[in-house]
This record gives C-alpha cells, sequence and structure tokens, in this order.
C-alpha cells in the first residue's frame, strides 16, 4: 500500500526524503482517482527502499494540493529533493509513473 500522507507529515515524508517522491493527488469521489490508486499501490511495492510513493487525499489536506497548484486530479507529482520534477494529470497506464520514477534512480 502506498503511503498515507498529510498535511501533516507532508514535509518529512515528501520535502525531506533523500529518495525521489512520487504523491498522488486523489480524493474519494473522483472516478479516475479509483482507477489511478491500485496502479499507485502497486508501483509502491515495486519501488519500495528505491522511492517514496504516496497519496494525498485533497478533501482533508487541502494545504499542499493549494500550494502546488492541484487543480484537477488525479494528479501524480515526482519531487526529488524537495523539488517538483514530474507532473502527471489525468488516468495514465502504470508505465507513464514507473517510467517517470525510474529517470530519478
Amino acid at each position: 500500500m502506498a503511503l498515507e500522507i498529510t498535511d501533516a507529515n507532508f514535509e518529512e515524508k515528501v520535502l525531506k526524503s533523500d529518495q525521489p517522491v512520487m504523491v498522488d493527488f486523489w480524493a474519494a469521489w473522483c472516478g479516475p482517482c479509483r482507477m489511478v490508486g491500485p496502479i499507485i499501490d502497486d508501483i509502491s511495492q515495486e519501488y519500495e527502499g528505491k522511492a517514496v510513493v504516496g497519496k494525498l487525499d485533497v478533501d482533508a489536506n487541502q494545504e499542499f494540493a493549494a500550494k502546488y497548484g492541484v487543480r484537477n486530479i488525479p494528479t501524480v507529482l515526482i519531487f526529488q529533493n524537495g523539488e517538483v520534477v514530474g507532473r502527471q494529470v489525468g488516468v495514465a497506464p502504470k508505465n507513464t509513473y514507473a517510467e517517470a520514477l525510474d529517470a530519478l534512480l
């Protein structure tokens, strides 16, 4: 399972990570988000120990969604050294997300 990321732990888990970080910004009511969710869970298992993969519920955690301009969900952001280095808006195939992380490993 992907790590649960919240406004409270975002800085520690994402911005201060020494590994690449993938964050899925989603909401329970969002149909396309339910399609991306299992893909993100798969990637979190495949990249365990190599990258941090997590999900942030935008309804419960609005601070960082607003800070990074997430207006449409699902949006997946890739961070490295605390900076956004990739963005995928909408549903994409698994290899799109995997290749974004592979490029940083």
